[in-house]
Parts: C-alpha cells; structure tokens; sequence
C-alpha cells in the first residue's frame, strides 16, 4: 500500500489509541475495528485509502521512519530516546500526558545520594533520557536497562533508583516508592515520515490540519 493514494497510520494499543480516537474522528476517520479486541495487526477504516498498522509504542518512530507508515503518534519519551532522525514533528496532540521523574524506595536518601560526583544504579526503559538528566547533575550512573516492572528494581537491590513514566503515582505508592525528581513533562506527538509528506501533502495536510483543530478546540 506505498501508493500515493492510500496513507498508513502506526498507532500502539492502549492509552494513546483511546486519546487518538477523536484526532481521528475529527479528521473523518473510524477504524474498523478495536485492537483490544482485534488480533489483527492492520486494521481497515471508513475510508478505503487510509488504514491503521498497530505496533509497540517503541516501534511507531521506526515504522515512520523508514516509510513504512506515512504518519503515526508517539510519546515525546520514545522519540527522545528514538533521536527523531527522518521525522517530522508538527503537533503536539496533549495526549497520554504523564511525567518522567526519578522514582526510589522510600526512606532512601536521594538528595544525599545525587550530589554531584556521587554514583548511583538507575533501572529505566530511556537509558538516553536518564544518562543525560544525571550527566547534567553531575552524577555518575550506571545505567541497568529493563523492559518492564520498573517497581521491583529498587525492591531487590538491582538499582538505587528507577527513571519511569509516572501518571497517578499509584503504582509506586503501592510498592513502597516515591518520586522525587522531576525530569520533563511528556505527552504525545504527531510523526510524519519527511518523504510522505512532500509525495502525499494533498492527503496528509487535511489530517494534519484537523488534528491541530481538536487540540486547539480542546486547550
């Protein structure tokens, strides 16, 4: 489907695919299906031209990127850590708005522990987004990266500290740990692949346009 006709959207399940769906709307587009409750990895929509691929949240930059779809939504905190190389960025849809902050077990004292020159073990998924917030403290760190449970990191002595997307917080109350660094605000942004944009500007501008409308209608 690399015609100039037809546009391939990469969204991930989830959080940013509910927030997604009245961008969407707005902009005339009904996907056929619910991928929560779809096996189905391309998923038609109202429009004959226009389908949804769903991928991991890691993988939308990649997918855009290389072409593979013309445009897509990911979270500012998968494209720090992508680079963006190849991307355009022309939206910020504020959506699935969290934060990355520094999260330990409570009673563990980070203030003392991140002065500058001091060592510390950070478990985190962003290993670029981490390594730069302690450079710029001046701490050392040596980075353990991990896919999933960040929690348990500091739980059983594999890190000092955990650098995570934080939402409610309910999570790290409910294993005993705190936040107590804030590191950047993070929502979702609108990727287009450069060459997509230039080959196919009649149908994606509209899009793009409509998306900027909702969230101009929203803020």
């Amino acid at each position: 489907m690399s015609d100039n006709n037809h546009l391939t959207i990469a969204l991930s399940k989830g959080r940013i695919f509910d927030e997604t769906l009245p961008l969407l709307a707005a902009a005339g587009i009904t996907p056929a299906e619910e991928p929560g409750s779809s096996r189905k990895l391309i998923i038609g929509t109202n429009l004959p031209n226009i389908r949804l691929v769903i991928v991991r949240a890691t993988d939308v930059p990649t997918y855009v990127q290389y072409g593979a779809a013309d445009f897509g939504i990911a979270g500012k905190d998968v494209l720090t850590e992508h680079g963006g190389d190849g991307l355009y960025q022309p939206l910020d849809l504020q959506i699935a708005k969290c934060r990355m902050m520094v999260a330990v077990q409570k009673g563990f004292d980070y203030t003392a522990a991140s002065q500058p020159g001091r060592r510390l073990r950070v478990a985190t998924k962003y290993p670029d987004i981490a390594a730069e917030h302690f450079a710029g403290k001046g701490v050392h760190v040596d980075i353990i990266k991990l896919y999933g449970s960040m929690e348990l990191a500091p739980l059983v002595g594999l890190s000092d500290a955990i650098v995570d997307l934080v939402s409610t917080g309910g999570t790290l109350k409910a294993n005993n740990l705190e936040a107590v660094e804030h590191i950047a605000d993070i929502s979702s942004r609108l990727v287009v692949n450069k060459a997509a944009l230039k080959v196919k500007y009649a149908l994606l501008q509209p899009i793009i346009d409509a998306f900027a409308g909702a969230v101009g209608a929203e803020a």
